[in-house]
């Protein structure tokens, strides 16, 4: 039977994890403090420790340095609730064999210890932590925290997918500060901004009187990135002639200047960005097949804004915040009501969008408080109407809703619908409960830790 230590200071934690990993199989102990955890060490060992971050006296990245420095023998799987960037690099970073965000599926944990458990152990290097600003605290985003985090000691090629305007440049450059490659160059290039005749200058660079215009030698973006790291955005709109050679780059890690007869050697990370699908673009013969998997080696997915809307609040507090100190304005704030408002909005531009605003809300909101009448005219014009109460019946309301959402929306209908379904037949549940979350789960069906999950995924 696997000895499995806990270390949480909250006791309804340790209570569920014992209960719940005990009828698994497994031999539990628990601990209050990390402190505690490691005296126990002095005289007995476990086969996997499991630790919240925040506790009082030793905090739970100090205890996961200790044990890989005394016992790197034993996986350490952190817990916390403090779901940002940091946590998963820092987590990553420090040795951990796995971060999972509070709260989370009892299920889901059991499956990430036996499998901890299952593989071999490692040598847990310590890497360098590094400063992040990517902020969300959304289920969608702690998977894109989880894949930088794993990555940051890797040179691994990473496609970054996501719409226009949802950060992913921002990822881009944070797989780069967290990785070997720091300390040398990040070098960005948008193909959508260069003509088509250009590009291949752009990239390798063209020898003197290469072409009409060349009057000088041109050091291209490959050279300028040599040691670091070339962040591609917008790969999807790459000619394909330059698709031809840029797979000839990665494959054999040399190329030539335009008009240039000498093989330059370059020791390049690729990361490449897109908001198109490029399945699509590859089965349409717009893009190259072997280039697709060359570069799709790992992907991140980056969420829209309104996939992630429980992030507006967070990320309109620090772009406020920001934008108030660099204009010398005084702070801006938004009303319950603006908040709602900006919350019902579809964001077609995404976190880019938001900016934006926060821009503008900056230099023209009358007053502090932001009011729902001081915000831009396509806020304040968006509005999905709730269901008619006149309506004979339910299916009319909401076929009258969804008729009215989609002259609202571009596109992800069906998750706006369901999204908003669940809510109202959760909150009805947790009514109907006198919000009691375990009766709720029965009625609903669910289990207790994916109640909460849901809760907290949809703001309720």
């Amino acid at each position: 039977m696997h000895k499995i230590w806990v270390a949480d200071d909250d006791n309804a934690i340790r209570v569920v994890l014992e209960e719940s990993l005990s009828s698994s199989g497994f031999d539990i102990t628990t601990f209050s403090s990390g402190d505690d955890l490691v005296e126990r060490l002095k005289t007995e060992q476990p086969d996997l420790i499991l630790t919240d971050v925040q506790m009082p006296g030793m905090l739970g990245y100090d205890l996961l340095k200790h044990i890989n420095n005394n016992f790197d023998h034993i996986p350490v799987i952190i817990m916390t609730a403090f779901t940002d960037m940091q946590a998963a690099v820092d987590s990553y970073g420090g040795g951990a064999f796995e971060y999972i965000p509070k709260p989370f599926d009892l299920d889901e944990a059991t499956e990430i210890i036996n499998r901890a458990l299952e593989e071999k152990p490692k040598t847990k290097g310590l890497k360098k932590k590094a400063q992040t600003d990517i902020i969300g605290e959304a289920p969608s985003m702690q998977l894109v925290f989880r894949a930088i985090g794993k990555l940051s000691n890797t040179n691994a090629t990473v496609l970054v997918q996501g719409e226009s305007g949802s950060g992913k440049e921002l990822i881009a450059k944070s797989l780069h500060t967290n990785s070997p490659r720091s300390d040398m160059p990040f070098i960005a290039l948008n193909m959508a901004d260069i003509p088509k005749e250009l590009v291949e200058s752009e990239l390798f660079g063209h020898e003197k009187g290469a072409f009409t215009g060349a009057v000088d030698r041109r050091i291209g973006r490959f050279e300028q990135a040599n040691g670091g790291t070339l962040f591609l955005d917008e790969i999807g709109d790459m000619p394909l002639e330059s698709q031809t050679r840029l797979l000839r780059v990665l494959s054999n890690k040399e190329f030539y200047r335009v008009g240039g007869d000498k093989p330059i050697k370059v020791d390049v990370r690729i990361l490449a960005a897109t908001h198109q699908n490029l399945h699509n673009l590859v089965s349409q013969t717009k893009f190259r097949e072997d280039l697709f998997y060359r570069l799709n080696v790992i992907k991140i997915e980056v969420p829209s804004l309104r996939d992630r809307k429980e992030d507006i609040f967070l990320l309109a507090k620090h772009f406020l915040k920001i934008h108030s100190d660099s204009l010398g304005e005084e702070l801006r704030v938004l009303t319950d009501e603006s908040l709602n408002a900006l919350h019902k909005y579809n964001w077609p531009g995404n976190v880019r969008q938001l900016e934006n605003i926060c821009y503008w809300l900056t230099l023209m909101s009358p007053t502090q408080n932001v009011k729902v009448q001081d915000l831009p005219s396509e806020i304040k014009e968006y509005e999905i109407l709730e269901p008619s109460s006149t309506s004979s019946s339910w299916e009319e309301s909401f076929t009258s809703w969804i008729k009215n959402a989609a002259v609202n929306v571009d596109k992800g209908l069906l998750d706006i619908a369901n999204s908003k379904l669940e809510k109202i037949i959760i909150k009805t549940a947790l009514d109907q409960s006198n919000g009691k979350k375990n009766e709720a789960a029965v009625l609903l069906g669910l289990g207790r830790n994916t109640l909460a999950k849901k809760i907290k995924e949809l703001g309720i």
